[in-house]
């Protein structure tokens, strides 16, 4: 191999610096790693070595990789011992003085042409070079936990970055295995950037008590794909590692409300209840696995009421078929009657609201979640509002489970959860494009790569309609007078055309 940056140091013995280690020595450089602490460098060698062996186990590399990779893998006992290299990568803790120390004494010891970077999660790639002589040789190289797993790697450009140095780190990100993604040095990048809408709208939800933890993972998996549900991903990352970028992202963005944090996480973390490596989160786990509440059991209804459907439904036709697969008996009339169940199906709109506009019995009145086509969910999502009679809720949760589809209630809100949550992903990446963040190409692959979404943000406003999903914006800021909801420049311009159709653009 003929890696860009023969000989590469890593400061930090972390799980960050041992992965980036790992895939830098598999490229073929000659990889150097120090930390200030010798024996948590021991442990690092140690640790990737062991992975070799065990690839080796599983065939997936022969003996010789294995003997070249450990040659490759050198401690460096002092970080004089970096001089040489053509490359340093720092990944150590998450603080600009620390940083901005560690580059100034190693601007001093590599050569003028040595390329420094940073793995800063948070901090600004232009702040931590501000202090340097050769601003232009610094950049940053954001990689993700797992190193090895996680596929994507943010180049950051500070304000006086050479562009070329970019380029060569997304040319040696490709020889490491890995895809690379170009960023401007904007609060959170692109990955953490792009992450907020997730947890922070669902955070929101919970704390308006329209559902809970569980019910909330359930209906994001289930209607819309996503792998982990919000309150599972921050378990699994942690509140001692996603609160304080929730809290970074926001200061740096001068309390932009998108933005905005949850007191949720904030007491959470406070108390230690930080996620699954502690045993306890937003779920308890028994040796790793975390112990979910049961569903509510589908309530017994023998005598079902008639239905009626609004006249301004979305997806009404779609609806009324379902209803007529499901066995109801539909009334026609211009208005229900005095024994039916009303049935809505708002953008953005609460039940309440709805019922009041059109006339409804708000006792008689449930909603449904119909953004997404049924036939595509797993998952149905019913709200009722605060009038609701408890035989229509039972009614309606009966009816909409009868061919076996879970069925979620809620309480009712402005947007159902997976209005809201998709709603506000679609508009902040919307956003990171009218910002000029990145490349919707690159925002598409650092999404999917980076946080494990079902599809990119740009494809999904595409997929569920960029339409419907201003029009969820629009009413729920109705609904909140919140400015959280005010809908991005880019994804108004954009909306009626197609979102994804802005991928050729440069």
């Amino acid at each position: 191999m003929n890696p860009i940056f023969k000989t590469v140091g890593v400061v930090g013995a972390g799980a960050m610096g041992r992965g980036i280690a790992q895939i830098a020595a598999q490229a073929g450089s000659l990889v150097k790693i120090f930390d200030m602490q010798t024996d948590a460098v021991t442990k690092a060698i140690a640790g990737v070595e062991a992975q070799w062996d065990k690839l080796a186990e599983k065939q997936r590399i022969n003996p010789q990789q294995v003997s070249d990779y450990k040659k490759a893998l050198q401690p460096a006992t002092r970080l004089s011992d970096l001089a040489d290299c053509d490359l340093v990568i720092e990944a150590i803790v998450e603080r600009l003085d620390i940083k901005k120390s560690l580059f100034a004494e190693l601007e001093d010891l590599v050569r003028p042409t040595a390329v420094l970077v940073t793995n800063t999660s948070s901090l600004s790639v232009t702040a931590i070079a501000s202090a340097l002589k050769r601003p232009e040789q610094f950049a940053g190289y954001h990689f993700f936990n797992p190193v090895p797993l996680m596929k994507v790697v943010e180049v950051i450009a500070g304000i006086k970055t050479n562009p070329e140095i970019c380029q060569d780190l997304g040319q040696f990100a490709a020889q490491m295995g890995h895809k690379a993604v170009q960023a401007q040095d904007t609060p959170g990048f692109i990955v953490n950037h792009a992450g907020r809408g997730y947890g922070t709208e669902a955070l929101r939800i919970v704390s308006e008590g329209i559902a809970d933890f569980a019910t909330i993972d359930r209906i994001l998996k289930d209607q819309v794909g996503f792998k982990l549900g919000p309150f599972e991903l921050m378990d699994l990352t942690a509140l001692d590692v996603s609160h304080p970028v929730m809290e970074s992202i926001y200061q740096q963005y001068y309390h932009e409300p998108r933005y905005r944090p949850s007191v949720i996480t904030a007491q959470r973390l406070a108390g230690g209840i930080v996620g699954k490596k502690v045993g306890e989160g937003f779920y308890k786990y028994t040796e790793g696995v975390a112990i979910w509440p049961a569903e509510p059991p589908v309530p017994v209804v023998p005598d079902m009421p008639p239905v009626w459907v609004s006249t301004r439904a979305v997806r009404r036709a779609e609806l009324l078929q379902l209803l007529k697969d499901l066995g109801a008996k539909i009334e026609t009339g211009a208005s229900p009657s005095a024994q039916a169940l009303s049935i809505v199906a708002p953008l953005g709109f609460d039940v309440t609201t709805v019922a009041i506009v059109e006339r409804l019995d708000p006792a008689r009145t449930i909603g449904i979640d119909f953004l997404i086509d049924d036939k595509t969910t797993k998952r149905r999502v019913l709200a009722t509002n605060p009038a609701t009679r408890a035989d229509m809720r039972d009614a309606a949760h009966a009816l909409f489970a009868r061919d076996g589809k879970p069925v979620s209630m809620i309480r009712d809100s402005g947007g159902f959860v997976t209005q809201r949550v998709v709603a506000t992903i679609v508009n902040i990446a919307c956003d990171i494009c009218q910002q000029g963040v990145c490349t919707p190409q690159d925002l598409e692959t650092a999404v999917t790569l980076g946080l494990g979404y079902p599809m990119g943000p740009l494809t999904m406003g595409d997929k569920f309609g960029p339409t419907e999903l201003l029009e969820v914006l629009f009413n729920v800021q109705t609904v909140y007078g919140d400015p959280r909801y005010r809908p991005s420049p880019w994804l108004r311009r954009r909306g009626a055309i197609g979102l994804s159709l802005s991928h050729v653009e440069s």
